[in-house]
């Protein structure tokens, strides 16, 4: 079976950017990234965790394993101390590929950039490439519809470009009815927030509604690469000579 993602980052240096999009917090989208990131290593991948949130969640800590990890930056704002990815030592250290959990995160101010997803384009622009994971909500032109079906007015989004830039979009699926039980296991909040969450966001009727969601739009980001690509092959059919196809 092939490997494209595996195969793109042996051929280039230009930053790829693989997505792991799920339909809300404890689907196991950062445990299926930090898999991932373990898989590429044992490939021959230079691979560094630039910020990973685990939430003290023990299955997402013990996926860390031994993958290295870029210490934080410490910012002071308003007399608490916020720890934020280091961007200028991931770009040091300049691996091939970068974990950076929570693409829609709004950064300290003093951070280099207000959004992480900024400093994830950064990366690319550098060359590193990077595995990050976000939830459908938290795209932009989903904000009014999230709204109307949740009553969750999300304020942390990334513009569509972001997942349409992206090379790959994985959906790290879960059942609505499997999601609940892990909230009710403890695996995603602490007990006292359990049944809140339940009786809100998490319910059966949020989770189904969020879960087709982030299944069409992986589908829409299909369609829309293959358009593309079918595009640039007609337009090099007309050339007089055989340029290579971007991967």
């Amino acid at each position: 079976m092939t490997d494209g993602f595996l195969d793109a980052l042996r051929s280039t240096r230009q930053g790829r950017l693989k997505v792991f999009l799920g339909m809300s917090a404890g689907v196991g989208k950062t445990v299926a990234m930090l898999r991932e990131a373990r898989r590429l290593r044992d490939e021959g991948i230079d691979v560094v965790c630039a910020f990973v949130e685990t939430h003290g969640r023990a299955e997402t800590e013990a996926e860390l394993g031994d993958l290295e990890v870029i210490p934080r930056r410490a910012i002071a704002y308003r007399g608490v101390v916020l720890d934020e990815m280091d961007l200028d030592a991931v770009l040091a250290r300049a691996p091939d590929l970068a974990v950076v959990d929570e693409l829609a995160h709004t950064n300290a101010p003093g951070a280099r950039h207000p959004k992480r997803h900024l400093d994830v384009e950064a990366l690319l622009q550098a060359g590193v490439s990077v595995l990050s994971a976000v939830n459908i909500q938290h795209l932009e032109s989903l904000h009014g519809v999230v709204l109307r079906t949740t009553g969750v007015d999300v304020r942390e989004r990334i513009p569509d470009r972001v997942l349409r830039r992206a090379d790959e979009v994985v959906v790290v699926d879960l059942a609505p009815a499997d999601l609940q039980e892990r909230l009710r296991a403890g695996k995603v909040y602490p007990a006292v927030k359990v049944e809140r969450a339940l009786q809100r966001f998490f319910r059966t009727d949020n989770l189904t509604a969020l879960r087709q969601l982030a299944l069409r739009e992986v589908a829409n980001a299909v369609e829309d690469r293959a358009r593309d690509r079918a595009a640039l092959n007609a337009v090099y059919s007309a050339l007089p000579f055989e340029p290579a196809l971007p991967a």
